[in-house]
């Protein structure tokens, strides 16, 4: 990820972080099956898929709640701890095309909830928790298991 990116819209935050995992995505159609090890946690490409994706839903459903008065559902998924078999299947271009329709229409759903917020709305947002503007740079941060897998061109 840039500076520029970071320092960008919320929407351009989330947008540019799915630019960057997917442009790694493209490399993965080589990845050689080993899992790759790192901070105590294993990581391959579909565990990154998924990972930016569960946490890309968890959020959008979080401030969707928030803006409609509610409080967010509980998140209950394993996370980063668990690797499934899913996870561990080879990533073909199938699988690449699949996350490049699933991230793009998630990342423009983000784009055109945050876009159509006020600056208030962003800084000062309803119910407990970070603000949206903030809540954006979290989600970015997904982009750290995209980088754990790498480039592997």
């Amino acid at each position: 990820m840039n500076e520029s990116t970071q320092a960008g819209t919320p929407s351009a935050t989330v947008t540019g972080m799915v630019d960057h995992v997917l442009a790694l995505a493209a490399t993965w159609t080589r990845w050689n099956g080993e899992p790759v090890h790192a901070d105590g946690r294993v990581h391959t490409p579909h565990k990154a898929i998924r990972r930016v994706t569960d946490h890309l839903i968890d959020h959008l459903a979080e401030m969707e709640a928030r803006l409609a008065g509610e409080r967010p559902q509980p998140d209950y998924w394993h996370a980063s701890t668990i690797t499934t078999g899913a996870d561990l299947a080879p990533f073909t271009p199938q699988d690449l095309d699949e996350a490049r329709s699933r991230l793009t229409r998630l990342a423009r759903v983000w784009a055109v909830r945050l876009d159509a917020l006020t600056a208030e709305q962003l800084d000062d947002s309803p119910g407990e928790g970070w603000s949206f503007r903030e809540l954006a740079r979290h989600v970015q941060e997904s982009v750290y298991y995209a980088d754990a897998v790498g480039d592997l061109s």
